[in-house]
């Protein structure tokens, strides 16, 4: 059932594209980089989830490679490591270590 205003219209379309309009842009994201942000996002979120903000890439780089071999226990980034090749990783890393600014800026 699609929300209506008081006309009876329904105003989804307008919501969605609203939405959309005011989705961050992620410039130059390396693919699966965006989706990290979900849970890693911004420390000001209060997430119980770390955020990656100010992580150097080499540093997130080395713990995708612990959750990936085991030797750092997840509930489930051992399982989401394992889905990147080294180069993925790498790329992912180095853009998630951007400053929060440089990664919504438009290409």
């Amino acid at each position: 059932m699609r929300p209506k205003n008081r006309r009876g219209r329904s105003f989804a379309p307008v919501l969605v594209a609203a939405l959309a309009a005011s989705a961050p842009t992620w410039a130059g994201a390396a693919p699966g980089a965006a989706a990290c942000t979900g849970c890693h996002g911004p420390a000001a979120l209060g997430s119980a989830i770390p955020s990656l903000d100010g992580h150097a890439a080499d540093d997130i780089v080395a713990q995708m490679q612990a959750f990936r071999s085991g030797e750092r226990e997840a509930t489930v980034m051992d399982r989401i490591a394992r889905g990147y090749t080294e180069e993925e990783t790498r790329a992912i890393a180095e853009w998630l270590a951007k400053p929060e600014a440089a990664r919504h800026a438009q290409p």
